[in-house]
């Protein structure tokens, strides 16, 4: 066969008839009105990547929700660039990170989502990034912690709207040292978010010349923690320190006090969810924590506004830190798309380079950034401790609130989180 020829469908066609072809499809394009409109039409697609069953179901359902909101509002505002939000969803599991990959790639090389979002969970999380970045998508991370997502395997196309590990042991652990002590003994989820809390507290505590008394690991999904805090106990601790998520922190503090332990000694920990606390008894209840966001901000604008729209799609339930991540994740996207004028995800990052949450969307003070450098969302980090509904209260008023801490305040610079962004050529 000679050069200038192409075998299509095993008919030799001349390459000359295949250029004359695309000029007349390309004159037809521009001809009829028809085909332009349809491009139009075509949706811009979000993929969410996200656990809906497992240990973080509830927690994955409620990043879903605040998704669902954001989608609506931007479609109601005439969606992305002109063209309406398509929202895919896939379930990743709570723990199979061969499944979340799996999911991406679903996602992303058969649905040909223009934007990726993922996960809850800290290893799936960062397995979904480094395929993200494989892949050359834009990745918004809502909740996954791990401090390596936005430290040393941070990427160019990847984003994070939840805290690091590191900011929310920096922003309760001087409470803790100054309140209860330094001796304290570890409870820890075996698992990257777990590692990276403890490592964080660890780095606290030598700082403060404070003691680790002990630790144990526990495997995601530990129902009976009985063995664990009974010998957290015998080593006289000032506190006990719990880094557990979802079910397993339900779990793991109802134990904690049908042993009295609260009674003994003090409960404490690093992040702390609506979600959990709603599944306490009243006198489980108890222990300091940082929240990523509460619904119960008095004076920052929108957030009433916020509270009314979920509880419309809840049956009354408000929202949570989760609802909110997934909210903001969606709407950074759109953000990032009108600033940048495109879908090219090297320009939508480009966009996000220190781009500032608008009041709206951010729902709480101190104008929540994403930091230039790695990628990171500045947001405020809530501290305060767990509490029994107050009488006459919302039901749902389970968190204290007894200091807010700014995000830049509590991460580590830049330089020391071993992040080292690289841009395509």
């Amino acid at each position: 066969m000679s050069k200038d020829t192409d075998p299509i469908v095993g008919v030799p066609v001349l390459r000359r008839t295949i250029l004359k072809a695309g000029l007349a499809l390309g004159a037809m394009q521009v001809a009829s009105p028809f085909v332009v409109k349809s491009l139009a039409d075509e949706p811009v697609k979000i993929g969410l990547d996200n656990p809906l069953t497992g240990t973080f179901a509830a927690l994955g359902k409620n990043e879903l929700i605040g998704c669902q909101l954001a989608v609506d509002q931007i479609n109601a505002k005439g969606g992305i660039l002109g063209r309406k939000v398509e929202l895919l969803v896939e379930d990743s599991t709570s723990g199979d990170t061969a499944t979340a990959v799996q999911k991406a790639t679903k996602l992303v090389d058969r649905d040909k989502v223009d934007f990726l979002i993922g996960n809850i969970n800290s290893a799936l999380a960062q397995a979904m990034a480094n395929y993200a970045f494989e892949k050359k998508v834009f990745q918004i991370v809502p909740g996954g912690h791990i401090d390596s997502v936005t430290g040393t395997q941070c990427h160019w196309n990847v984003f994070r709207v939840c805290n690091t590990t590191r900011m929310e042991t920096n922003s309760v652990s001087s409470l803790l040292l100054k309140s209860y002590g330094k001796k304290w003994y570890f409870i820890t989820t075996d698992y990257a978010f777990g590692h990276g809390l403890q490592a964080g507290f660890e780095a606290s505590l030598k700082e403060a010349n404070g003691t680790e008394l002990g630790n144990d690991f526990t495997p995601l999904g530990t129902t009976d923690f009985s063995a664990n805090l009974i010998k957290a106990q015998s080593s006289n601790p000032d506190a006990i320190v719990l880094l557990l998520a979802g079910d397993d922190m339900i779990n793991c503090l109802k134990q904690a006090v049908q042993f009295g332990l609260d009674k003994k000694t003090h409960i404490a920990g690093a992040q702390q969810e609506l979600e959990v606390l709603l599944g306490l008894p009243p006198q489980a209840l108890i222990g300091d924590w940082v929240f990523e966001w509460y619904w119960k901000q008095p004076g920052v604008p929108h957030v009433e506004q916020f509270v009314a729209d979920i509880r419309k799609r809840t049956g009354g339930k408000v929202p949570t830190a989760r609802t909110w991540f997934g909210y903001a994740a969606i709407w950074s996207c759109k953000l990032a798309a009108e600033k940048a004028k495109s879908l090219d995800a090297i320009k939508l990052a480009k966009a996000m380079q220190g781009l500032v949450l608008p009041p709206e969307v951010a729902l709480m003070p101190n104008n929540p950034y994403y930091r230039v450098g790695d990628n990171q969302l500045m947001p405020t980090l809530y501290v305060g401790h767990s509490q029994k509904a107050p009488a006459g209260g919302d039901p749902e008023d389970l968190f204290a609130v007894t200091q807010l801490v700014k995000g830049d305040q509590a991460a580590l610079p830049v330089a020391q989180t071993g992040c080292k962004v690289v841009w395509p050529s």
